[in-house]
């Protein structure tokens, strides 16, 4: 199980709206029953260079590298630092001792809309730990941003485990489409879901979509 879509690349949004840093209040710590989500950090550079130099993973994500080098962990961590109106990036953390996972973000898509993206380091797959992340994530979205009506997300048609976190998190299918993917050198094709306000405020407590 893992990750999907987080973009690395610049926004849709014009030019014009675009800052040189964000506020904290813009980006909030996250906290969830096990996971502290947290804008992502130097010392985090060399657990994401080991998790994200993994085929399976790169492979995932739009546009990560692979292989994945400290050199790219390092500017990561160094461009998420300066983001635009709307945008947030997450280092996705274990509450319980600050051991890092992987990442989850969203960005702006339109004056309406947000995209959700994440990937998750292979050896945490298949626990929960995304989905766990990705509900905290919509939750901050949808209480602090009153302009978004919807969140969509997007995962390649043979990411089995991506597709159900998505599906767990409420959203509903829309289409399919492609997508270039750096590591898979061309591109393919994904599938695309969006949960809008009121499906989220009816799952809000996410007892149904467990």
């Amino acid at each position: 199980m893992q990750q999907e879509l987080l973009r690395e690349g610049p926004s849709r949004l014009p030019e014009e709206r675009l800052r040189p840093e964000r506020s904290r209040s813009d980006c909030p710590v996250l906290l969830s029953e096990r996971l502290v989500l947290r804008a992502p950090h130097i010392d985090d550079i060399d657990a994401l260079a080991h998790l994200a130099n993994n085929a399976n993973v790169a492979t995932m994500v739009s546009r990560m590298p692979h292989p994945y080098t400290a050199n790219d962990a390092a500017d990561f961590v160094r461009r998420a630092k300066v983001g635009e109106i709307g945008k947030c990036v997450y280092a996705i953390t274990l509450g319980e001792n600050g051991h890092f996972l992987g990442c989850c973000g969203i960005e702006p898509v339109d004056e309406t809309s947000v995209e959700l993206g994440y990937w998750l380091g292979q050896p945490f797959w298949n626990q929960g730990y995304m989905t766990e992340a990705a509900q905290v994530l919509i939750d901050m979205v949808f209480r602090t941003r009153e302009w978004v009506t919807q969140i969509d997300a997007r995962c390649r048609v043979t990411n089995i485990g991506s597709r159900r976190v998505i599906q767990k998190c409420g959203f509903q299918f829309q289409g399919t489409g492609m997508v270039e993917s750096l590591a898979a050198g061309g591109r393919v094709p994904v599938e695309w879901y969006r949960l809008d306000r009121k499906t989220w405020m009816s799952l809000r407590t996410w007892g149904g979509a467990r």
